[in-house]
């Protein structure tokens, strides 16, 4: 099979992550493919912030605790959290996070790391003790944050195809 198919097709969420280091060398590649994603209008009016810190990360997960009222929410104890965020004003910055979070995806599989989507930040970031943490890490406040990505050695090696299910219509 194809290396780019098979990468895609073997991709999933992971919601258990090892206490295991990712080398830089690998996540420096994980970031440059983010940001070889599309942007509309190639605008790459992006911003990626990295924690590194699981203590950090977990206080962070305290923050959207609270503001999500959701009791033990901890997002899944990464070793990484990464971070996209792009202007308020920007039409399509949804979109180009989500492109940018997807080659997070497929390039960290390439490497045997897991990731998960974290979608809930989009609710809550504009949560004055949310938005006082973002601003901590040097988010500014014009931009907003769609989703993040959890990032980490998987901790149960054994994944279960998961059947996908898609309507395809042919026109010709």
């Amino acid at each position: 099979m194809n290396q780019v198919i098979d990468n895609i097709l073997t991709r999933y969420s992971c919601r258990e992550f090892l206490d295991k280091e990712i080398p830089d060398k690998e996540l420096n590649e994980i970031l440059k493919a983010a940001i070889y994603a599309p942007t509309a209008m190639n605008t790459q009016r992006w911003m990626f912030t990295v924690i590194k810190n699981r203590k950090i990360i977990q206080n962070l997960a305290k923050v959207m605790e609270k503001a999500l009222d959701r009791q033990d929410y901890n997002l899944y104890e990464p070793q990484i959290l990464i971070i996209p965020s792009t202007p308020k004003d920007l039409p399509y910055g949804c979109d180009d996070n989500a492109c940018a979070m997807e080659n997070i995806f497929l390039a960290a599989n390439s490497f045997g790391i897991g990731t998960c989507w974290i979608n809930q930040m989009r609710l809550i970031v504009d949560d004055p003790e949310v938005r006082k943490v973002l601003t901590e890490f040097g988010i500014p406040e014009e931009n907003t944050v769609y989703g993040m990505v959890a990032l980490g050695y998987p901790k149960n090696q054994e994944h279960k195809e998961i059947k996908r299910v898609g309507i395809i219509t042919y026109i010709e």
